[in-house]
């Protein structure tokens, strides 16, 4: 069978013409800012992951900054995180002056370890206000040994679900478990505003703060000081807020966006099932975990250096010349200047991580991969795998 040659990127937005008339719609009203679309499309996620408050962001990044805020995180503080992250998990407990604290990965998967949570709990008693689970990829963190621990101790959690919508748990969706959560709309994400961001919330008292803090303190949306009959111009600015509010035309994307979150996941599930049954049994290979809740936003294949002549890094320059675009998720923050050197921390420090960041090679995973991309990436794989296997005496 012929196949094609083309490049097969690592991750591609799936957009039709349903977000090309939305956006085209918004443009044409003559309002563009936060109004009438934010509000829909916050109404529409809050009752599709079933929380009683989602307010909209021009990114995660602000919406985990905005949340921990909210939650009354400060200087002195310690939250809790994982190192295998991006770096806007741990960057935003730094605005507010707070020390993030990492906690390593549990051997079986790439997210917190809970069993190491609750004795940095016990070391650093009475002094971490927060922890951010992150879930790695789209894969659920252990939630409830995480809530249980946190709820033994008086600790906040904010969810880091930039990756796991729409993963749906029996506890709820993915991102609605803890005190607050945050999604990611960036552009690769399992749906996409091309820049932006959600955060969930049950408490009102969190999504009032949130609300006034998103943009500029101020007491009033711009929707309402604009459009409102008598009096309109005037507001108070209660709060030194933030300007992070999503515009109309991000959230009319999003909506359409919203609608086909449900065949984008199982477009994405698809792919790593295959990608499962072509793998499997290759020795120098290691498939991701079996998981009952995982997103798919990542398929992430560890390779054995054991059995290889090659490490990672060569092997991704392997793939890049069969014209396959893969990534790393992630360069593990304990080991990134501005973190190990603040902190004193070494490599070492933090081994499951460091381990797993040496082994992880992120594989094209988009809504539209056809059957013939992802059986040229897997056949890609065993034969790298094949053409530089170790030789043994």
């Amino acid at each position: 069978m012929n196949r094609s040659t083309d490049f097969i990127p690592f991750a591609k937005p799936s957009t039709g013409p349903e977000e090309e008339e939305a956006a085209v719609r918004v443009i044409r009203s003559g309002w563009l800012t936060s109004g009438i679309e934010v509000k829909a499309f916050e109404k529409e996620f809050a009752s599709y992951v079933g929380a009683r408050h989602a307010l909209a962001v021009n990114s995660a990044t602000a919406g985990l900054h905005l949340a921990l805020e909210a939650l009354g995180i400060g200087p002195g503080d310690l939250v809790a995180t994982t190192p295998y992250t991006f770096t806007a998990t741990a960057e935003v407990i730094r605005y507010l002056g707070a020390d993030p604290l990492f906690i390593d990965i549990e051997e079986e998967s790439w997210n917190i370890d809970p069993l190491q949570f609750e004795k940095a709990v016990e070391e650093h008693r009475g002094k971490i206000k927060a922890v951010i689970p992150v879930h790695m990829g789209g894969h659920h963190c252990r939630m409830d040994e995480i809530c249980r621990i946190a709820g033994k101790y008086g600790i906040r959690i904010l969810e880091d679900a930039a990756h796991s919508f729409p993963v749906k748990t029996d506890k709820g969706y993915s991102g609605t478990i803890g005190d607050a959560g945050v999604y990611s709309f960036y552009a690769n994400k399992t749906i996409t505003t091309g820049e932006g961001g959600m955060v969930v919330t049950d408490s009102d008292e969190l999504a009032k703060r949130i609300s006034v803090m998103r943009l500029h303190g101020i007491d009033r949306d711009v929707w309402n000081r604009y459009t409102a009959k008598g009096g309109s111009w005037r507001y108070a600015v209660v709060e030194a807020g933030f300007k992070y509010n999503m515009t109309d035309i991000a959230a009319a994307i999003g909506r359409e966006q919203l609608k086909k979150a449900e065949s984008f996941y199982k477009s994405r599930k698809e792919i790593a099932e295959k990608y499962n049954r072509e793998l499997e049994g290759l020795d120098f290979v290691t498939l991701p975990p079996h998981a009952e809740y995982h997103s798919w936003h990542l398929y992430i294949l560890r390779i054995d250096p054991a059995k290889l002549d090659i490490d990672r890094d060569r092997f991704i320059e392997c793939l890049g010349e069969e014209g396959i675009g893969t990534s790393v998720h992630y360069i593990p923050l304990h080991i990134m200047p501005y973190y190990s050197e603040r902190y004193k921390l070494k490599p070492q420090d933090y081994p499951e991580a460091l381990k797993k960041y040496g082994m992880s090679i992120s594989l094209p995973v988009f809504p539209g991969m056809t059957a013939d991309q992802t059986a040229r990436v897997s056949d890609a794989v065993k034969r790298i795998g094949e053409r530089h296997r170790r030789k043994t005496l």
